[in-house]
């Protein structure tokens, strides 16, 4: 072979060992919490992950019950949730962030952690939501959020499991199942 050839061959041979992987760790995200803390997705290691978008002023709020029921029954055992308010269907969640967590307490008494307002889709959807809704950078499947309360089952290796519809309240046996199992 001729050195061209050589150098040729090896890149094309090399070159899938030195690249990198698409693929981004669930633990590599950091966010912005509603009191503009940063949340560090790397404190849930271990622990089973439920992701939902929320809004305030939408057929499906009532689920904010159901999540902080589930929450608490079920926090002690190596489960939280993380919600992300978003203003993407039909403008349901017009309010600030302090607006949101006032509502979320008067309202629901919520005390999972709830996440600064984010795009779940679009131009400027957020890169935890690029993340969960692209199996080029989550390794399992590709989604599109719906509407409003859908809800992502994350293991407690970091790894997507699941992608629940919207109208699936958060306390269905199957979410039930899979926190218990």
């Amino acid at each position: 072979m001729k050195a061209p050839t050589i150098i040729l061959f090896l890149m094309v041979i090399l070159f899938p060992l030195t690249s990198s992987s698409q693929t981004t760790d669930f633990y590599d995200f950091t966010v912005e919490d509603i009191d503009g803390n940063d949340f560090s997705f790397s404190q849930l290691k271990g622990k089973k992950v439920l992701v939902v978008n929320v809004a305030s002023k939408c057929g499906h709020t009532p689920q904010y019950e159901q999540l902080e029921e589930i929450y608490e029954k079920y926090k002690d055992q190596g489960f939280i949730i993380v919600a992300f308010p978003a203003n993407n269907f039909m403008h349901q969640e017009p309010g600030t962030d302090e607006e949101i967590k006032q509502f979320c307490s008067l309202n629901y008494g919520v005390t999972f952690p709830v996440m600064s307002k984010i795009s779940v889709k679009g131009k400027d959807i957020h890169e935890v939501y690029q993340w969960l809704t692209s199996k080029e950078l989550n390794g399992v499947r590709d989604s599109s959020v719906k509407w409003n309360f859908q809800k992502y089952l994350i293991s407690a290796d970091g790894k997507l499991v699941d992608v629940i519809k919207p109208k699936i309240k958060p306390d269905d046996p199957v979410i039930i199942k899979w926190i218990e199992n």
